[in-house]
């Protein structure tokens, strides 16, 4: 148990955060909410709490939850790779990280095989390596890292907007303005833990999209990310009444041109090297489902 007091006044996480660089931010708001915090004996479950001077605040770290993830010999597109993190293009079908129902097969399976398990714990063991992740349908460009400091950096920088991440997607209907902005904030539904939506008490969100072509029945998109919510273009994109194509979750009864899950990629992605400061960019491929379901469509 970590036992800290306060200096001034402040947000519970970013206290919290600022005395252990062993975790991320994230990883300490997901503690607050399960109730591992507490404040003068008082267990606070609100990220942004407010300290002041002389508070006591607790932090009861979790031991790992063991995990029945084992390393596969499954093929990875690696774009990029180094000591410190690897570039994935994930095919779309891949589930990131081992949950119920998808133990085997997934992305971290085959990292630890690839890695020979040396993969970030920040996460837990569940998780590891995963800094950030792709929907099971989402195919595209995904970083994973190899250590606790390019883990901790990495993400500081995701939270500070400096990992840009571009994607295309293909949404219903036909988009009229040639680029927009969508701020609007991101929560879960009530009754549906699945489902992200706008609503005012949200997190804040902010996605930025310009047209690349339009169809008749569709609308091929870039979208540019501010923020990284959970299936954050997919409800933004809901909620202008622009659905990704063949979203199953967002869209179930849109017909879906035999897609398996949404038309949705994670095209380019680019950032400064935690370590050695260089500039790491790539750019991947229209993967030929999506390339496919394009020639399916009849332009304007």
């Amino acid at each position: 148990m970590l036992i800290l007091k306060a200096e001034e006044i402040g947000r519970l996480d970013q206290f919290i955060a600022s005395k252990n660089s062993d975790y991320t931010r994230s990883y300490f708001n997901n503690l607050i909410a399960e109730g591992n915090v507490q404040v003068n004996g008082k267990v606070i479950t609100k990220s942004g709490y407010k300290l002041a001077p002389g508070d006591e605040v607790q932090v009861e770290i979790p031991a790992p939850v063991d995990t029945d993830a084992k390393p596969e010999d499954i093929p990875l597109d690696v774009v990029y790779e180094d000591d410190d993190l690897i570039i994935i293009n994930k095919p779309q079908g891949m589930v990131v990280h081992p949950a119920a129902g998808h133990y085997e097969g997934t992305l971290v399976n085959a990292l630890l095989a690839h890695c020979d398990g040396k993969l970030s714990d920040i996460n837990g063991v569940i998780r590891p390596g995963i800094v950030h992740r792709l929907d099971k349908d989402t195919s595209g460009l995904m970083v994973a890292v190899k250590n606790n400091e390019t883990h901790v950096k990495l993400a500081d920088m995701m939270s500070r907007h400096e990992v840009v991440r571009q994607y295309r997607a293909v949404v219903y209907g036909v988009i009229t303005s040639d680029k927009a902005t969508i701020d609007a904030p991101i929560g879960r539904v009530d009754g549906d833990r699945r489902k992200m939506v706008v609503n005012e008490n949200g997190k804040p969100s902010i996605t930025h999209f310009e047209v690349v072509k339009r169809y008749t029945e569709a609308t091929d998109v870039k979208l540019l990310l501010e923020t990284g919510r959970t299936h954050q273009i997919r409800s933004h994109m809901t909620y202008i009444g622009h659905p990704v194509v063949g979203d199953p979750l967002y869209a179930p009864r849109r017909k879906n041109f035999g897609l398996e899950g949404q038309c949705l990629h994670s095209q380019s992605i680019s950032f400064i090297h935690p370590r050695t400061g260089e500039k790491i960019e790539f750019t991947s491929e229209l993967p030929s489902y999506y390339t496919d379901l394009l020639g399916k469509l009849y332009e304007l």
